[in-house]
C-alpha cells in the first residue's frame, strides 16, 4: 500500500487541482480509480487511455482541449517521453499512480507513486490505492469492484459484505467474487461501457459521477436503460467467445491457446475467465485484429515466460504482472510465438 506521507501528498494534489484531467487505463481498475478520485473532490474530467502499450503524445490534445490545470495518470505503466516533454514545457503538474513493475522512468517533475517501490513492496490495484487516499465509505462498492476486477481480494471486502450482504458471498478469492456474485455484474457493466463509442463512454462517466449506490447500476431504470441494453449486447458476444474458449480448455494439455477475431477486443477478460475455469492451465488468448495480435496470458510466473517467448520477435511488446501479462505481435508472428512458448514450457517442466 501507499505510505501515510504518500497518501497525504496525493490528497494535497487533489485539493489544489481545480480543473484536473484524469487519464486512466481502459479497464475497470483504471475506471474505478478515476471515479474514486473524481467523486472525492467533485470535479475533473476522465479520459480512458486506449493506446497500447504506452500512453502516447496524442493525449496532449485532451489536456489543452479541457484546459486542465492538473494531470493525473492512473494504472498505466508506460508513458511516452514526448508526452512528458510537452507537458513540462507548459508547466502543468502531473501525478502518476501505478502498481506495475516500473517500465518508464518518471521525470523529476512528475509526482510518481507506486507501491512496488515502497518497503515493504506491494502491488495492490490502483483502485485500492485510490480508496486508501479517499476513504469515502459511500464509494466502498466502487473500490471493491475495481479491486477484484484486477484479481485482488481487498481487506475492505468484509466491510462491503456487512453493508451489502445481498451482493456479497462468503469467500476470500477475487475470482469467486467476480464470477459468482453481483459485484461481477457491476464490473461487466463498467467494462462493457468502456467498449462503447467515445460519446457513450463520456455519457457513462457522467452517469457514474452521479450514482450513489450499486443499485443505481444493478436495477434497470430510465436513467441507465440505454447502458444496460448496450451492455447486454456485448455480454451476448462475450458468452459466445467464452464458450469457444471453454471447448479448448476441456482438451488435454498444459496450454489453453485460444485465438479469436471479430469486433470485440476482450482478450484480457476472456483470459481471466478461462483461468478461473481451468486454473491448472497456462492460458493464452490471442485477439486477431487487422495487422496486430493482442495477447493476454495468465499463469504462474507467466511474465518471465512471456518475455522469453517474444525475445527476438521484431515489433513485439508486452508487460504486466508476474502472473498476468498482455502483449502485442505482428499477425504473421503468432505461430512463431506459440512455438517459442511451447518449447519454453516443455523445458520448464519439473
Amino acid at each position: 500500500m501507499l505510505t501515510e506521507k504518500q497518501v497525504s501528498e496525493i490528497r494535497e494534489h487533489l485539493e489544489r487541482a481545480q480543473n484536473p484531467v484524469f487519464f486512466f487505463d481502459n479497464d475497470p481498475d483504471g475506471l474505478c480509480s478515476f471515479l474514486l478520485l473524481q467523486r472525492y473532490i467533485g470535479r475533473g474530467r476522465g479520459v480512458a487511455i486506449k493506446s497500447f502499450p504506452e500512453m502516447g503524445e496524442q493525449y496532449i490534445r485532451k489536456v489543452t482541449e479541457l484546459n486542465a490545470d492538473y494531470i493525473f495518470i492512473l494504472d498505466k505503466p508506460v508513458v511516452a517521453k514526448g508526452f512528458f516533454d510537452k507537458i513540462e514545457q507548459i508547466n502543468i503538474p502531473i501525478v502518476w499512480i501505478d502498481h506495475h513493475e516500473v517500465q518508464t522512468e518518471a521525470p523529476d517533475f512528475v509526482n510518481y507513486y507506486n507501491p512496488v517501490l515502497n518497503k515493504p513492496k506491494s502491488n495492490e490495484p490502483v483502485t485500492a490505492l485510490c480508496y486508501q487516499v479517499t476513504g469515502n465509505k459511500e464509494d466502498l462498492w466502487i473500490a471493491v469492484a475495481g479491486s477484484v476486477s484486477d484479481s485482488f481480494f481487498p481487506p475492505f471486502y468484509k466491510e462491503f459484505k456487512e453493508k451489502y450482504p445481498e451482493l456479497a458471498i462468503n469467500t476470500n478469492n477475487a475470482f469467486e467474487v467476480v464470477y459468482n456474485s453481483r459485484v461481477g455484474e457491476i464490473i461487466r457493466f463498467l467494462s462493457n461501457g468502456l467498449k462503447d463509442t467515445i460519446t457513450n463512454v463520456v455519457s457513462m462517466l457522467k452517469f457514474m459521477f452521479k450514482v450513489r449506490s450499486p443499485y443505481d447500476i444493478l436495477e434497470e431504470n430510465l436513467k441507465n436503460k440505454a447502458f444496460h441494453n448496450r451492455s447486454e449486447k456485448i455480454n451476448e458476444k462475450y458468452n459466445k467467445i467464452l464458450e469457444k474458449g471453454k471447448e479448448l480448455g476441456e482438451k488435454p494439455g498444459k496450454i489453453l491457446f485460444f485465438r479469436y477475431s471479430g469486433d470485440l477486443s476482450i482478450s484480457g477478460e476472456i483470459a481471466n475467465h478461462l483461468l478461473y475455469l481451468f486454473p491448472k492451465k497456462v492460458v493464452v488468448v490471442a485477439y486477431a485484429g487487422t495487422n496486430k495480435i493482442n495477447l493476454s496470458l495468465r499463469g504462474k510466473n507467466i511474465k518471465d515466460i512471456f518475455l522469453r517467448a517474444i525475445d527476438g520477435i521484431p515489433g513485439s511488446t508486452g508487460g504486466g504482472h508476474q502472473d498476468a501479462v498482455g502483449g502485442q505481435l505482428i499477425s504473421g508472428d503468432l505461430e512463431k510465438f506459440k512455438k517459442n512458448l511451447q518449447d519454453i514450457l516443455v523445458l520448464s517442466k519439473p
